[in-house]
C-alpha cells in the first residue's frame, strides 16, 4: 500500500481542508499519516498557511526541511498546497525547485488528479479527522467579501461561497456516527453564511438543522463578523440547548476613526449595541474577541478609547495581534504604517496584562458552579476538560485530577469547580 504523509499548518480551516483530502487519498487506497515525524511515507504533502508574516514563515521553514529530506532521499515525492502556495506559487517554485507541484489554496482537484485519488463528488463529505475523534471543525463556506484593510484572505481564498445546507448537514451526520460530540462551525465569516446561495444569511436555520442531528451534543460557533450581524441567529443562539454559549466575534478595534481606516463597515455605536443585544438575549455568554493594534494612524487616543472597551465589556475570551503590512491589501497599498514596533508591541502588552487581569477576576467568580465537562484528555495527574465557553486549543481548560475517579475521554460530566487561575480552573466530579 502506497504511504502519504499530510502536513498541516495554518488554522482550523486548514485541518478541515487536509481531513478532506486525505478522506480521498484513503479511497484511493493510500495509508495515510498526518503531521507525523516517524512515518516512511515516501510521499509528503504540506498544507500550507499565507495569512501573517510568522505563519508564512512557519510554512517555509517546513517546505525547506521537507526538500532536505528529499535531496537526501527519505522522500521521493514533495507537494506543496494552500495559502501560502496560492499566494506565491511563482516565486516558491523558483527558490525551491525540489517541490514536485505547488496548489494552491483553489485548487484541490489538481492536487488530487496528481495524486491518483477519486475526484467522485460522493466523497464530498468524506473526512479523516485529525482532531480528537469526539470533536471536530465543521467548514461552513469558502472564502470572503468583506475586504478588510488589513487582511488578505480575499486575496487567498477569493469570495464567499457557502456549502449548501444538505451538504453540510450529510456531514455532520457522518461526523456523529464516527463519535463527535462536539461541532465547530467556522468559516471567514459564519454569519454571512447563505446570502449566495439562498438570497438571505442563514446561519441561524443551518444551526437549528445542526441542533437536530443525534449524536452531537455540543454546536459552537467561531469567527461571527459584527457587520449586519443577524438578528435572528441570538435567538437561535439563545433558544437552542445544544448550542454552546459562547461566540467568536473578532472586533479588531472600536475607536470610530480606525473602524473607519481598517474597512470595517460598523460603528463603535453599532458594535455595542449588538454586545448589549447578545448580553442581554444571553446573559451567560462566553465573548470570545481579537484585537489589532498598531494599525496605520492608530493614536494614543484611539488605543485608550480600545483599552475603555475591554475595560467595559470584560472579554472571557481575548486575542490581541500588532500590525504588519500584507502585501495587496488596502492598508499596504493606500496607507503608511506610521506606528512604531516598539510602539505596537507596548501596547499588545497592556491589553494583555489588562485582560490578565479581567481573566482572573471572572474565573474567581466561577468557583462553586456546577458546571457540564467533556473531557479531551489526560495529561500526567490531571485529566484535562473543557466546558460549554471553551473552545479547543484556543481556550482555557479545567483540571480534575485524576484519581480516585476515572473519566473517559469524549465524554460528559458533572463538575464542580473549585479553584481557579488566570486561564485555567480546577474541578471534581460531582457523584450522582
Amino acid at each position: 500500500m502506497k504511504k502519504i504523509n499530510v502536513i498541516t499548518l495554518g488554522c482550523s480551516k486548514n485541518t478541515v481542508d487536509s481531513e478532506h483530502l486525505m478522506a480521498r487519498l484513503a479511497a484511493a487506497g493510500y495509508e495515510v499519516h498526518f503531521d507525523s515525524d516517524r512515518t516512511d511515507a515516501k510521499t509528503v504533502v504540506i498544507n500550507t498557511c499565507g495569512f501573517i508574516g510568522d505563519a508564512k514563515q512557519e510554512s517555509v521553514e517546513m517546505i525547506l526541511r521537507a526538500a532536505e529530506a528529499k535531496k537526501a532521499g527519505k522522500i521521493e515525492h514533495l507537494f506543496v498546497i494552500g495559502c501560502l502556495s496560492e499566494r506565491y506559487a511563482d516565486e516558491l517554485r523558483t527558490e525551491i525547485p525540489e517541490v514536485d507541484e505547488y496548489f494552491g489554496a483553489r485548487t484541490w482537484d489538481g492536487i488530487i488528479r496528481t495524486l491518483g485519488a477519486a475526484g467522485d463528488h460522493a466523497l464530498d463529505t468524506e473526512r479523516l479527522l485529525t482532531t480528537p475523534k469526539h470533536y471536530a471543525y465543521l467548514k461552513i463556506s469558502e472564502g470572503c467579501n468583506w475586504k478588510c484593510g488589513y487582511c488578505a484572505i480575499p486575496l487567498i481564498r477569493g469570495p464567499h461561497v457557502s456549502v449548501p445546507m444538505e451538504v453540510l448537514e450529510e456531514e455532520a451526520r457522518k461526523l456523529a456516527a464516527q463519535g463527535v460530540r462536539e461541532l465547530i462551525v467556522i468559516a471567514q465569516d459564519s454569519t454571512y453564511y447563505g446570502l449566495d446561495l439562498y438570497g438571505k444569511r442563514q446561519i441561524a436555520e443551518l444551526l437549528r438543522r445542526l441542533c437536530r442531528i443525534d449524536g452531537i451534543e455540543w454546536i459552537r460557533l467561531h469567527y461571527a463578523y459584527p457587520a449586519a450581524f443577524p438578528e435572528e441567529l441570538i435567538g437561535v443562539m439563545a433558544a437552542e440547548p445544544k448550542i454552546c454559549k459562547y461566540l467568536d466575534i473578532p472586533f479588531q478595534h472600536i475607536s470610530d476613526a480606525q473602524l473607519a481606516a481598517m474597512l470595517r463597515r460598523h460603528t463603535k455605536a453599532e458594535a455595542m449595541e449588538l454586545i448589549r443585544k447578545l448580553r442581554e438575549a444571553i446573559p451567560d455568554l462566553a465573548l470570545r474577541t481579537t484585537l489589532l493594534v498598531g494599525y496605520p494612524g492608530e493614536s494614543e487616543a484611539d488605543f485608550e478609547e480600545l483599552l475603555d472597551f475591554v475595560r467595559e465589556v470584560r472579554f472571557e475570551r481575548l486575542g490581541v495581534f500588532a500590525y504588519s503590512e500584507e502585501e495587496g491589501t488596502h492598508s499596504a497599498e493606500k496607507l503608511k504604517d506610521d506606528v512604531p514596533e516598539e510602539v505596537k508591541q507596548r501596547r499588545v502588552d497592556r491589553v494583555m496584562a489588562l485582560q490578565n487581569r479581567i481573566a482572573t477576576e471572572n474565573n474567581a467568580r466561577r468557583v462553586g458552579r456546577i458546571e457540564r465537562v467533556l473531557i479531551d484528555s489526560r495529561q500526567g495527574d490531571w485529566y484535562v476538560g473543557r466546558t460549554q465557553y471553551d473552545s479547543p486549543e484556543v481556550d482555557q481548560e479545567i483540571l480534575i485530577p485524576a484519581a480516585p475517579k476515572r473519566l473517559l475521554k469524549g465524554h460528559f460530566y458533572t463538575v464542580r469547580v473549585t479553584a481557579a487561575e488566570e486561564y485555567d480552573l480546577y474541578g471534581e466530579v460531582v457523584p450522582k
